[in-house]
């Protein structure tokens, strides 16, 4: 019972909320619609019939949760996940880019890291436009990596998830340069007392002490890898993946489609945050240190 009213009622509480406001404004967003279509049939409705209207509309400006949930069931358990109007197909087109973006990215930041930690010409030359870089709006750069990469000849699954790779090295230099230069400097001295080399400094002290930042900056980094690959999807005409969900939504004007997709990608993101902490929580447990 202590469980329930502790971490269970609170999160209820503010979906119950969400819920509340979200119906509101279900009715008040698309409710001049339902007069302006009765105005031109020459026809009055009540209350009740311009609420229930509101509720069933084909292109609202904002679905009701029913439409949401009816679109994600018939997208992705009547559909065949092979079916190209299938979510379940079109969520793993942007998850293998995004998956393919987060290796890479945080291959590369724990690189730069290591660079920037140890040597202070790195740290001086390279870390002012690392922080630059996160400075350019994805949403321009990313037509640029489409373009230049397509005039070499390279297309697919790569341009999308070299910009999830931008996005995400990021988070992982910073955790990274925190966590290696988190161990106290006694601790340093005594491993030079011990005579003991950088690399052995480095796998018996630094890196262990640097796993917590890690993973805390990889949960930021699968999740931003995502946004990655979405945002790469839509300067390119992709006619696969959530990104070209949303294109297609927003072409046609199907905001339920729109909605649907959302609600993928953010369903997705949670997962893949969750694997990761599931990750973190049994690396940390194996190493003995306390999340």
């Amino acid at each position: 019972m202590s469980t329930f009213r502790t971490r269970l009622l609170p999160v209820l509480t503010v979906i119950l909320a969400i819920l509340i406001i979200w119906h509101v404004f279900v009715v008040i967003l698309n409710a001049p619609f339902v007069r302006d279509q009765a105005a031109r049939a020459g026809e009055s409705v009540t209350t009740t019939q311009l609420i229930e209207r509101t509720f069933n509309q084909e292109r609202p400006v904002l679905p009701a949760p029913h439409q949401i949930i009816a679109e994600l069931w018939a997208t992705t358990i009547d559909k065949p996940i092979t079916s190209k109007r299938s979510l379940v197909y079109h969520t793993w087109i942007t998850l293998s880019a995004t998956l393919m973006g987060f290796g890479m990215g945080t291959l590369l930041g724990i690189l730069l890291a290591i660079g920037i930690v140890h040597n202070r010409a790195i740290d001086k030359s390279l870390m002012p436009w690392v922080i630059a870089s996160q400075t350019i709006p994805i949403i321009a750069i990313a037509p640029m990596i489409i373009v230049v990469l397509n005039a070499i000849g390279i297309s697919g699954l790569l341009p999308k998830a070299l910009i999830s790779t931008y996005l995400s090295f990021f988070p992982v230099v910073v955790g990274m340069v925190k966590g290696l230069r988190s161990p106290d400097a006694i601790l340093i001295d005594l491993m030079r007392t011990y005579y003991a080399s950088n690399t052995q400094t480095f796998w018996k002290l630094r890196m262990p002490a640097a796993m917590p930042y890690l993973f805390t900056s990889l949960k930021v980094a699968i999740a931003i890898s995502l946004v990655g690959a979405i945002v790469g999807e839509l300067p390119t005409g992709a006619v696969a993946g959530l990104g070209a969900r949303l294109l297609s939504g927003s072409y046609y004007g199907q905001t339920v489609q729109i909605w649907a997709a959302l609600f993928m990608a953010a369903g997705l993101a949670a997962i893949l945050v969750a694997i990761v902490g599931l990750a973190h929580s049994t690396v940390l447990k194996r190493m003995g240190i306390k999340a």
